[in-house]
């Protein structure tokens, strides 16, 4: 009655499908032991009861082969109840290896892209200090501490003060400028389009320049 389980090769991908089915072997064990065991209570000899009488002689009371039979099934199911424990154990140990290894693998690439895009932003050269509810500035999803380092033509490279800004905006109502800023450490990028709305100027936003 030894079970025949599926071992895996050394180093295969253990899945919570695998640790499930595992667990599934190891109910259908336990209630075929339990199963047995009741046979034996119904023999009203248990696992370790004698099967001959005071004088020696086989207990006429009993289906000796039945409580044999039930005892040497329980005996091997135990085993393969033990084999199976064992297999679970060793199933949820690699699995979790495997998901600790994997959070510190994406925990160590997303730092190793967050320090690379540090290093690859260019320096802002101006700050957003306030941005009005409806305006386009607003629309764009612009906010309030955003970091500007590109603005339309005008980049960290050319930026000389707020005028070029300026000229940029009056040069461009009614046509989407591209618009890049550092937020969080991470560079947003939207389309910001000068129009006439129900505020002052065509943004709705104030921006200051930043001394580097």
């Amino acid at each position: 009655m030894k079970m025949t389980g599926e071992n895996r090769a050394e180093g295969s991908e253990i899945t919570m499908d695998d640790v499930k089915n595992l667990i599934k072997k190891k109910d259908d064990i336990e209630e075929q032991i339990k199963a047995y065991h009741d046979v034996l209570e119904d023999q009203g000899v248990g696992v370790e009861g004698p099967l001959v009488d005071a004088e020696g002689y086989p207990r006429a009371d009993v289906n000796l082969y039945t409580v044999r039979d039930a005892r040497h099934n329980i005996s091997c199911l135990q085993n393969d109840h033990k084999a199976i424990m064992t297999e679970i154990e060793d199933a949820l140990h690699r699995l979790h290896a495997r998901e600790k290894a994997k959070r510190e693998r994406d925990e160590a690439e997303g730092q190793e892209e967050a320090m690379e895009q540090q290093v690859t932003l260019p320096p802002a050269f101006a700050r957003v200090d306030a941005v009005t509810d409806g305006s386009p500035a607003s629309g764009a999803g612009l906010k309030v501490g955003d970091e500007v380092i590109e603005f339309g033509s005008v980049n960290t490279g050319n930026f000389q003060n707020l005028q070029n800004i300026a000229a940029v905006v009056q040069h461009s109502e009614g046509k989407p400028l591209r618009v890049a800023v550092i937020r969080g450490g991470q560079k947003v990028q939207m389309s910001l389009t000068p129009r006439r709305w129900s505020g002052r100027g065509l943004l709705g936003c104030n921006i200051v320049p930043l001394q580097r």
